[in-house]
């Protein structure tokens, strides 16, 4: 049986929802970006307190059919962009329906209905995320993350990082290294 839980993103995540089925009782087989696979049937009681737990740790059992396929979405949308080592050669609607196996119109009006923004929005915001956190590693050039995140050019993704951000992104190094140093000299 298939669990589908809401704000669950990152590795932490998944940790914390093992330990609350362990609490619980359940066994499952798999614990992924927004999804459960349970190898048991749940218990009303079961299914309450897991809730409950959730709820404490910020994430949230899933039961709406849109809910459960906006939060798929973005679970393939945050997998694709945090955890591949490089996005995929295809554009991201296709990639995105291949994923999930439905038709991108309907995946985009579902999302943009339940979220109220478009899943393009919520893919650059995902992106530019990303692009912070490779500026602040200081590994990779703005070319190199460029072509890493699939932007067209440096100057694409800088308007970007711009208009997200309201900063250059040679700007926002600065001020982390900035702030890095004169929390160093406290």
């Amino acid at each position: 049986m298939k669990l589908y839980i809401k704000y669950m993103v990152s590795l932490r995540c998944k940790m914390m929802v093992k330990d609350e089925l362990k609490k619980i009782g359940l066994k499952y087989a798999s614990v992924e970006l927004g999804t459960v696979e349970i190898l048991e049937d749940i218990t009303e009681k079961q299914r309450k307190d897991f809730k409950a737990n959730l709820k404490r740790i910020g994430l949230e059992l899933l039961d709406d059919k849109k809910n459960i396929l906006v939060e798929k979405i973005k679970s393939v949308i945050v997998e694709m962009i945090h955890y591949a080592d490089e996005l995929p050669v295809i554009n991201d609607s296709d990639y995105i329906s291949n994923k999930l196996g439905y038709d991108y119109t309907y995946l985009s009006n579902i999302f943009s209905e339940v979220k109220g923004t478009t899943i393009q929005q919520y893919i650059i915001q995902h992106k530019i995320e990303k692009v912070k956190e490779l500026l602040l590693y200081d590994e990779l050039n703005l070319t190199e993350i460029s072509y890493k995140l699939n932007y067209s050019s440096v100057a694409h993704l800088s308007n970007q990082f711009k208009k997200v951000t309201g900063l250059t992104p040679s700007f926002y190094k600065k001020i982390k290294k900035q702030r890095d140093k004169n929390l160093e000299n406290l």
